[in-house]
């Protein structure tokens, strides 16, 4: 794969937490109150019903149940311990939280996918992880115990997700469109009877609800889900993970110019951190180093008879009489 394609999927995906990034904003400002359940539910199954409808394609075999277990880490408990981390905890500080992500996503990648951990990888992870808790630091950061085990195992099934996505990868002949459907789909029915049964519709619901009940259906989950999703077939596992670093740089940004937030020069210098630790651990074209391209050698052809080894012994040929009777003009 060459470099600038490397470097244009991992610009791509990295839209994806982008966006993600603008949760906490949208639940804080946006979203009825203690509803994370709804949030979530009303966040993925739209969004894969109409990827459904696109892509007319149900899961067969085995699929059925890969789907559900995908549809479950990637949309249904992600997605619902997210809204928890996002209710209770500022959006520095749950993001400082599920940074542990990359590296969860790095063990896992050793143990299912056999994929060998260098010291760039862990670099990057350290990298984002002192990042992430720079860029947290703010007067506001504050821990609740609800919060913080939520963005933990929000981080783990994400990271599970992402690395059974990669081991399993996509049926033959299914689109992109069609298999972020299912993972949608899956999710939002799995959350839908728990949604009714613990927390209900809300008695009211105002303008401002639907407008961020629709960017987080229709930019937050069919965008970002089909981009993120393309970005973990394409990708390295860890390179994807490391990505959604770009979460939390998003979420501080958004509070900076949107809610007025000031940034101090720790929360500047954690930021540049961030993005030190995803340009290390993005992709590299095969014979390309972290300096260019590898110099050409010429390739020197070795003769048969000056190869090292030991030689054929020659064999003994007898001169038989020839039985074909001599030509004669």
């Amino acid at each position: 794969m060459k470099a600038d394609r490397l470097g244009a999927d991992s610009a791509v995906t990295a839209l994806a937490p982008l966006i993600w990034g603008s949760t906490y904003l949208v639940t804080t400002e946006l979203l009825p109150p203690g509803r994370p359940l709804l949030a979530a539910t009303l966040r993925a199954l739209p969004a894969g019903l109409i990827l459904l409808a696109v892509g007319r394609r149900l899961p067969r075999g085995g699929w059925w149940w890969r789907a559900a277990v995908l549809g479950f880490l990637n949309i249904g408990a992600f997605l619902y311990l997210l809204f928890v981390a996002a209710y209770h905890l500022p959006g520095g500080v749950a993001a400082l939280v599920m940074a542990v992500q990359p590296t969860v996503v790095l063990a896992l990648s050793a143990l299912l996918l056999k994929e060998r951990i260098t010291p760039v990888h862990a670099t990057a992870c350290a990298l984002g992880l002192a990042g992430v808790g720079l860029l947290a630091m703010t007067p506001r950061a504050g821990l609740d115990a609800v919060g913080v085990a939520a963005g933990l195992l929000a981080a783990v099934s994400m990271a599970g997700g992402i690395v059974l996505t990669k081991r399993w990868g996509r049926p033959h002949g299914v689109g992109l469109l069609t298999f972020t459907g299912w993972q949608l789909t899956s999710g939002g029915l799995l959350l839908l009877p728990v949604t009714l049964i613990a927390e209900g519709l809300p008695g009211t619901i105002e303008g401002r609800n639907v407008a961020g009940f629709a960017y987080l259906g229709i930019v937050g989950a069919l965008f970002a889900y089909v981009v993120w999703f393309r970005g973990v077939e394409r990708l390295p596992a860890l390179t994807v993970s490391v990505l959604s670093f770009a979460s939390p740089l998003a979420a501080t940004a958004l509070g900076y110019l949107v809610l007025g937030e000031t940034l101090s020069p720790v929360q500047i210098a954690g930021g540049l951190t961030v993005i030190a630790a995803v340009v290390l651990a993005r992709p590299r074209a095969a014979g390309r180093g972290p300096s260019g391209p590898a110099p050409h050698r010429p390739v020197r052809r070795i003769s048969r008879a000056s190869r090292p080894g030991p030689r054929p012994r020659p064999t003994a040929v007898r001169s038989r009489p020839s039985r074909t009777p001599p030509h004669r003009g």
